[in-house]
C-alpha cells in the first residue's frame, strides 16, 4: 500500500474504536456491550473483502492507538517483514526454483515444476503451487520477454541435398482402428536444403519403433544424409538409433532442450499439415491418412513453388543428384536389434519367447544376436566380431532322432586322449581300474 491507502485504513480504524479513546469513562460491562456491537455489525472496510471484525481486531486497534502517543500513524497497515519473499515455499528452495528458470527461460511455469521434481530439487513431502511460482517468478521479473536476454541465433541453409535432414513428431488426427477411435502421430523429415519430404507417415505410435519404421523408408526413398537434426524426445535419444546412424555414417545432432527454433523448417512443414492438408481431409482409417497424405506430398507439395527458396522441392533437390548417397542393399541389416545371450549347455539360446540352438562351439559364451522383432526365423548370431551363421529354431523331435558323436568331438576339444585302431577313431579312458 502507498501512504494514502494507508491512510484511508488508519481513518477507518479510527472510526471504529473512536468510542472506546475519546476520553470518556465507560463502565466496563459498556464496553463489553459496546465491542459486541461493532463486531455484530456489516462494515465497508477499505481494500478488503471482509465485513466483519473480530473483538481481537478492535482490541489490538486500541492498544497500537493508545501505545502509539494517540497518533492516527499509529494505526497504519504495518509492511509485511518477509514482503517480496515467497512465504509458502523456503528460501532454498525459491533460489533453486530461480536458478532452474534462468536455465530454462522460454520454458513454461509447469515444465520447470516438473524439472524441479525430477532433478529432486523439492524437499520431500512438499508440493509447488503454481500460482506461488508465478508470483515468484513475477518479483524476480522472469516472466517477461523484454528481460530475456538475446541469443544469437541465425538463419541457415545447408549447401547441398542430403546435407542435413531435419525430422520431428506431431500429434496427428483421430482415425478408427477395430471400431475404436485411436490417436494418430506424424513422423516426418525434411531435407534441408531443397524442402523436400523424404518421408512422412502417420502411425498409432510416437515410439520408437514407428520412428524407425518412417527413417527406414525415408533412407529407401531418398538415400543416406550427413547429419540427422532431431529432437530431444525418447524416441530420438535412444542407443539403438545412435548405433544406426552410426554404422551408416550419419551424424546424429540433438537440438538444445526447450528451444525449437533449430528445428524451424520441419515445424514450419508441420504448420502447413495443420492448415492445408488436415482440414481438406475426410477419411476414417489410418491407412486412408496415410494415402492422402503420400498423395498430397507427391503431386502437390513437391511441384509447388516454396516461398522461401522460390523453387519446386523435388527439382531443387533433382538438380543436385549427383550429391546423393545411395541407400545400401543391405539396409535391413542396419535395423536390426541387438540383444546379449549366453548358450547354454544343451546349445540352446532363449530369444523373445524362442528357443534356438547355437553352434557347438559357442557352448558356454556370450554371444550377440541381430534379429528384427518381425522376422524370428531370421537371427544371426555373432562371437567377438565373428558371424557364426544364422541360428535353426529348436525342434525337440528333431533332436530326439539326432545321433551325438561325443567322442569325436571330445578328439576334436583334445586329441592327445584318442587313438586310431584299424583306421578307426578311438577313445581312451579308464573304467574301474581298467583301459578301454
Amino acid at each position: 500500500m502507498d501512504e494514502e491507502q494507508k491512510k484511508q485504513v488508519a481513518v477507518f480504524r479510527f472510526g471504529v474504536i473512536s468510542d472506546f479513546v475519546n476520553g470518556f469513562h465507560m463502565a466496563r460491562g459498556e464496553q463489553e456491550r459496546l465491542l459486541k456491537e461493532k463486531c455484530a455489525r456489516s462494515w465497508q472496510i477499505p481494500f478488503s473483502s471482509r465485513t466483519r471484525l473480530a473483538p481481537s481486531t478492535i482490541l489490538s486497534w486500541i492498544r497500537q492507538y493508545r501505545q502509539g502517543g494517540r497518533r492516527l500513524e499509529s494505526l497504519f497497515p504495518r509492511d509485511r517483514t518477509d514482503q517480496g519473499q515467497a512465504r509458502a515455499i523456503d528460501g532454498e528452495t525459491a533460489q533453486s526454483l530461480i536458478r532452474l528458470r534462468k536455465e530454462l527461460i522460454n520454458a513454461p511455469v509447469r515444465t520447470v515444476i516438473t524439472e524441479m521434481g525430477r532433478r529432486k530439487m523439492i524437499p520431500p513431502g512438499k508440493d509447488l503451487n503454481i500460482s506461488t511460482v508465478y508470483r515468484l517468478f513475477h518479483q524476480h521479473d522472469l516472466m517477461h520477454p523484454q528481460h530475456i536476454p538475446a541469443v544469437d541465433r541465425r538463419r541457415f541453409e545447408a549447401e547441398f541435398p542430403n546435407d542435413i535432414w531435419q525430422s520431428d513428431a506431431m500429434h496427428g488426427p483421430m482415425v478408427v482402428v477395430d471400431d475404436k477411435r485411436r490417436k494418430t502421430y506424424l513422423f516426418a523429415f525434411i531435407d534441408d536444403m531443397s524442402r523436400l519430404i523424404p518421408h512422412a507417415q502417420f502411425y498409432l505410435s510416437e515410439k520408437l519403433d514407428s520412428f524407425l519404421d518412417a527413417f527406414k523408408q525415408a533412407l529407401l526413398k531418398r538415400g543416406i544424409p550427413r547429419k540427422l537434426y532431431v529432437d530431444n524426445g525418447p524416441a530420438f535419444k535412444s542407443k539403438h538409433l545412435e548405433e544406426i546412424t552410426a554404422s551408416l555414417g550419419i551424424a546424429l545432432v540433438h537440438s538444445q532442450p526447450y528451444k525449437p527454433q533449430g528445428r524451424g523448417k520441419i515445424e514450419r512443414w508441420f504448420r502447413t499439415i495443420r492448415t492445408q492438408f488436415l482440414p481438406g481431409f475426410r477419411g476414417r482409417t489410418l491407412n486412408d491418412l496415410n494415402e492422402a497424405l503420400d498423395c498430397w506430398i507427391r503431386d502437390i507439395y513437391h511441384h509447388r513453388k516454396h516461398a522461401a527458396t522460390g523453387q519446386r522441392p523435388l527439382n531443387r533437390f533433382a538438380d543436385h543428384m549427383e550429391c546423393v548417397r545411395p541407400s545400401p542393399k543391405d539396409l535391413e541389416d542396419y535395423f536390426r536389434k541387438r540383444a546379449r545371450r549366453q548358450v547354454a549347455k544343451d546349445r540352446t539360446i532363449s530369444l523373445n519367447c524362442n528357443l534356438y540352438e547355437a553352434p557347438v562351439q559357442l557352448i558356454g559364451q556370450q554371444v550377440t544376436l541381430l534379429y528384427h522383432d518381425h522376422d524370428p526365423e531370421r537371427v544371426e548370431i555373432t562371437f567377438k566380431g565373428q558371424s557364426y551363421g544364422f541360428l535353426n529354431p529348436l525342434d525337440l523331435h528333431v533332436n530326439c532322432r539326432v545321433r551325438r558323436y561325443h567322442n569325436r568331438y571330445l578328439a576334436i576339444q583334445d586329441p592327445s586322449k584318442t587313438t586310431l585302431i584299424g583306421g578307426k577313431l578311438t577313445f581312451r579312458s579308464k573304467i574301474k581300474g581298467g583301459d578301454s
